[in-house]
């Protein structure tokens, strides 16, 4: 039985580039980690539960932030995990310095007996287009790329770069 999950790509564009919001998560297993296990905000549904709905909520118990607005539908992608995730994106501009996290219990060190309480969410951070690859999750690179697609995002060029492409000038040898 396949798992489902329902996430938002919160997005913004700073000195007209695209930036997208990602969060890296919280507790020891993590702290060191960077490259590759940033994420979408997502949730695993319940059954029966509306997966916008949920996928508000967690952002909301991630971040410390509600959001609403015109949501724009990216679609499912299957992740290496074997879950479904959907995905929603917002434009949206938050300030990532102010997020508060809902926190879980680990034990730490493993089988010492101390619990101890972690936030879901450590950090998050705005990345322009090509730093977000790197640093999202391989199954979610995916909703990037389905966002530029729909909102028709091309970034802008420098003047040079944009006459080289043209050859409309020899490049240099």
């Amino acid at each position: 039985m396949n798992m489902y999950s329902a996430g938002i790509l919160l997005f913004r564009f700073r000195n007209e580039k695209l930036e997208v919001m990602l969060v890296h998560s919280g507790g020891p297993l993590w702290e060191k980690k960077d490259n590759g296990v940033w994420s979408i905000t997502k949730v695993i549904l319940e059954e029966n539960e509306n997966p916008l709905d949920a996928a508000k909520r967690e952002l909301n118990e991630e971040t410390g932030f509600a959001v609403d607005g015109e949501f724009i539908d990216l679609g499912e992608l299957n992740q290496p995990s074997k879950k479904i995730l959907h995905v929603w994106a917002l434009e949206k501009d938050i300030d990532v310095t102010n997020i508060v996290s809902n926190t879980f219990a680990l034990e730490w060190p493993e089988n010492s007996g101390k619990i101890q309480y972690y936030p879901e969410i450590d950090k998050a951070g705005w990345f322009d287009i090509e730093l977000a690859k790197e640093k999202i999750r391989k199954g979610q690179v995916g909703f990037i790329d389905k966002l530029i697609e729909i909102i028709n995002y091309f970034p802008k060029e420098k003047p040079l770069e944009r006459v080289l492409k043209l050859n409309l000038i020899p490049q240099l040898r």
